[in-house]
């Protein structure tokens, strides 16, 4: 399968890692949970099942699982061009463009966000992300930072007042012929939407889903208590827990710029770009992790948290009473901070 959005450096693959070993230990006599994983999306994915319904089959559970996948790809990939995003992308002309539902409702939700965190999350920042080669194209693994002329232009063609949409029938058109979407600070946490109700109308109620660091649990883990989720420390020549937290059911979503970046001149350009200037943030917040009920607001509110910095973000949790746990480069090492709403969360481990 073609890479989904490969170079985003948020939460990693040791974060499921840990999180698994948190929630399958102490089983006692209590039936094998089923694990399922695979590759998607330029990750991978990984699926607890607690206590399945005894006439499901999981090879037809897993089966399916890969199709829905299979499909949220077909409709958001940026590195598919047979993608319905794709697609959209390419094309030039202004009229409306006939999408998924699903498309439409991603793109409603990241435009909501952006209005909340006033442009600090924008899905049209796509040709700055591949201009800073962080994205498909052919600046994809560049090693040296573009020049201020580039950023202008690239900024030129952005801006989410050049995207409208249309709920029904569902549609998106542009007003710039360049516009470009990068879903990449949304869509995975949609296909862990999807993948959660899927499981769902199965009839299973109890539940873990991972896709790339986004995650969605319902009822009890394996040792019949809440599921435990460990945010994972910002460093990038390190892999341990931050925090551990007790969500029960609800999603979780980490942003981070300390796994995907590259370094020029002593400087450190992140991977995620501010849409309001063209440039990597340079703020010391290394990693914001916010809960909700569904992973991809999650996934978009963290990010928007991210490029905001540690006060403006801090506050707009606060405001919003958004469960929210920031890690901040200081000079000791890192520090933490987070909202009210996340403080019931956090369990006294690490």
């Amino acid at each position: 399968m073609a890479a989904f959005f490969a170079r985003r450096g948020a939460a990693t693959a040791l974060f499921a890692a840990l999180l698994i070993a948190l929630t399958l230990s102490g089983c006692g006599g209590a039936p094998e949970p089923w694990r399922l994983s695979g590759a998607t999306m330029g990750t991978s994915y990984s699926v607890v099942v607690v206590a399945p319904p005894q006439a499901l089959s999981r090879q037809q559970l897993a089966a399916d699982i890969d199709a829905e996948l299979r499909t949220v790809n077909r409709q958001m990939s940026t590195y598919q061009p047979d993608s319905e995003l794709s697609r959209f992308n390419s094309r030039r002309e202004l009229d409306w463009f006939a999408v998924s539902a699903e498309l439409v409702a991603v793109v409603a939700e990241a435009l909501e966000i952006g209005e909340i965190s006033a442009g600090a999350f924008d899905i049209t920042v796509g040709p700055l992300v591949n201009l800073w080669g962080f994205g498909p194209g052919e600046n994809a693994g560049r090693d040296k930072p573009p020049t201020k002329l580039e950023i202008e232009a690239a900024l030129a063609r952005s801006g989410a007042e050049s995207l409208t949409l249309r709920q029904a029938p569902p549609a998106l058109a542009k007003s710039l012929p360049e516009l470009y979407i990068d879903l990449s600070a949304i869509a995975k946490g949609h296909a862990v939407d999807r993948v959660a109700e899927l499981l769902e109308a199965a009839g299973i109620l109890n539940y873990l889903v991972e896709i790339g660091g986004e995650l969605r649990s319902r009822g009890q883990s394996p040792r019949g208590d809440a599921w435990r989720l460990a945010v994972e420390k910002p460093a990038s020549d390190q892999r341990a827990v931050q925090q551990i937290i007790a969500v029960g059911d609800a999603a979780v979503a980490t942003s981070g710029d300390y796994r995907n970046y590259f370094e020029r001149g002593g400087v450190r350009y992140s991977h995620t770009i501010d849409p309001r200037n063209g440039l990597p943030i340079r703020h010391e917040l290394a990693s914001v992790t916010v809960v909700q009920p569904r992973a991809a607001r999650a996934d978009a509110l963290a990010t928007a948290l991210l490029v905001m910095g540690p006060e403006a973000g801090l506050e707009l949790a606060q405001r919003l009473a958004i469960p929210a746990y920031f890690v901040i480069k200081g000079e000791a090492g890192f520090e933490t901070a987070y909202s009210d709403a996340f403080k019931p969360l956090m369990t006294g481990e690490d």
